[in-house]
């Protein structure tokens, strides 16, 4: 990624559109592979497949790597053992989060359900997940976030619970593992929390919501220097950018956006650089001084990109850094950054 300190826009040229038959939300990115997922208020929704071809700047649909999916899911990701490979022709699995945490297997021509697992021990049924992350250090290791109160860590390789931990006071709407024991979730009760398997007795609350019970809803951890968090409060314009030595007060706020922030991601390859977007159609790429140090007037950003309507997701993909995906209503598209 290029520095810059003077604001630019992302060319259109340097963009690449996918349209839906359905709105889009969920989004993972593993190479070239893209799955996007339908928000559609019913039970049947889809899940579809498509490869992006760099060399043409262009989306190539797969009619077979589709599937339906029970309700809208709420998070999509690729294994990230395969994330990290660039070839589109390898079998790659594929999780969900929506009524269960699902495991899907993605083939050259096909894909095939793998396994359905539910956290409940009393029912058939599991509290709604509203979403989940994968443990890029021990990849066996799922760990989900529910509106029940608790996050449960999965092997998934087992196929079974390896805890569950009631972790906050209402439901926690985003988890993000840093290293291979040690997660941190947020939730509608405005605390980030940070969480160590090797002592589940105990969190640590290194941020809470100025206005009580304001919901923090998602949750990014700098991959790059993990003294780092970014969050994102209900209805809010701004960005949180967190230093876990330095609990309770942000280091920064980013307040360039003209309405709420929907979804933040780092860059995979850069521990200064996060982006955000947001209903006012934007997208803003930062770079922050690290020790983050605001000047009067806060940071500005370093590049912006205007969509069509509100954007909703952002997968940022370590395989192609030099491109990241949004969402926004049927479109999903790649921008080249």
């Amino acid at each position: 990624m290029e520095n810059s300190s003077q604001e630019s826009h992302l060319r259109s040229e340097n963009s690449v559109t996918h349209e839906s038959p359905y709105p889009l939300y969920a989004m993972a990115v593993c190479g070239q592979r893209i799955a996007v997922g339908s928000f559609i208020e019913d039970y049947t929704n889809r899940v579809d497949v498509v490869s992006f071809e760099p060399e043409s700047l262009s989306i190539k649909t797969h009619p077979s790597l589709s599937f339906d999916h029970p309700y809208p899911p709420t998070k999509l990701m690729f294994d990230p053992n395969s994330s990290s490979r660039k070839s589109s022709s390898n079998r790659h699995l594929l999780a969900s989060s929506g009524d269960f945490l699902r495991l899907w297997d993605v083939g050259d021509s096909s894909i095939e359900p793998v396994a359905v697992l539910n956290n409940s021990k009393s029912s058939e049924f599991c509290a709604p997940l509203t979403s989940f992350d994968w443990n890029e250090i021990e990849p066996k290791r799922i760990g989900t976030c529910s509106i029940d109160t608790t996050c449960t860590i999965w092997d998934i390789e087992k196929g079974v619970v390896e805890t569950q931990l009631i972790a906050h006071d209402k439901e926690v709407y985003d988890i993000c593992w840093g290293e291979a024991r040690v997660f941190a979730s947020v939730s509608a009760d405005g605390s980030v929390r940070i969480f160590d398997l090797r002592d589940k007795e105990h969190s640590t609350i290194i941020y809470e919501s100025p206005q009580p019970d304001t919901p923090l809803l998602r949750l990014a951890w700098n991959k790059q220097d993990l003294r780092y968090m970014a969050t994102i409060l209900m209805d809010s314009n701004k960005v949180v950018i967190l230093d876990i030595r330095s609990p309770t007060l942000p280091v920064a706020e980013l307040e360039r956006h003209r309405a709420c922030v929907n979804a933040i991601a780092w860059a995979p390859q850069s521990r200064r650089h996060i982006c955000s977007v947001g209903d006012d159609s934007q997208a803003f790429i930062w770079e922050l001084p690290l020790p983050p140090v605001a000047g009067p007037n806060g940071i500005d950003p370093m590049s912006m990109y205007s969509a069509g309507s509100e954007i909703n997701q952002l997968p940022w993909s370590p395989a192609q850094p030099d491109w990241l995906a949004i969402a926004f209503s049927n479109k999903m598209q790649l921008l080249k950054v």
